[in-house]
């Protein structure tokens, strides 16, 4: 039998059905769906050092559980001292059992290691997917805090099938991201 990550499974038996009836979608294929999660860390400090970047691509790899790939400027920019083709960030994206066990650990285990944590902000990008900056990499488990030498913030990017941000919100509300207690007007 094949493995399915807990959280996939979560999502076909109860959060299709709850999504269904709050909608009232007449088809499955309607539910919105969580179609990738993109962790995106610009190291824009790279110039100086070279190694910071090699460090960064390491520990979003141990993060992620996938490899990073290095994102390199477009344009130079002579302000910032920076030339084209420079490295200056990492990305991942996740797809299907690598994404919901991605999400299951950020939910379970990184989010409330974060210092004061009183939930994330529930501002949605008016298509229905969210991004959630993450200030410190250290609160996945992942990342030994000795060997740690900067500290580096990244974008959690979700993107959802949702047409609108209120289908959106309520398909990641269900999935157990833990936002802020938000009022309705």
């Amino acid at each position: 039998m094949a493995y399915t990550p807990t959280l996939e499974k979560k999502y076909k038996d109860e959060i299709i059905p709850a999504l269904m009836k709050e909608f009232s979608y007449k088809s499955v294929m309607q539910v919105p769906r969580l179609e990738k999660i993109v962790l995106n860390q610009g190291v824009g400090s790279t110039i100086a050092d070279k190694k910071i970047i090699e460090v960064a691509t390491e520990e979003m790899t141990l993060i992620s559980g996938q490899k990073a790939v290095q994102t390199k400027s477009k344009k130079d920019i002579s302000n910032f001292k920076l030339r084209k083709k420079m490295p200056i960030g990492v990305r991942v994206t996740l797809r299907r059992d690598h994404m919901y066990e991605f999400l299951d650990r950020l939910i379970s285990v990184a989010l409330p290691r974060i210092r004061d944590f009183r939930g994330v902000e529930s501002k949605m990008d008016g298509r229905g997917n969210y991004t959630l900056g993450v200030p410190e990499q250290i609160i996945f488990p992942e990342i030994n805090i000795d060997k740690v030498n900067k500290i580096n913030g990244m974008n959690i990017t979700f993107v959802t099938t949702a047409d609108s941000d209120e289908e959106g919100f309520a398909l990641l509300k269900e999935l157990g991201l833990p936002f802020k207690n938000v009022k309705k007007d």
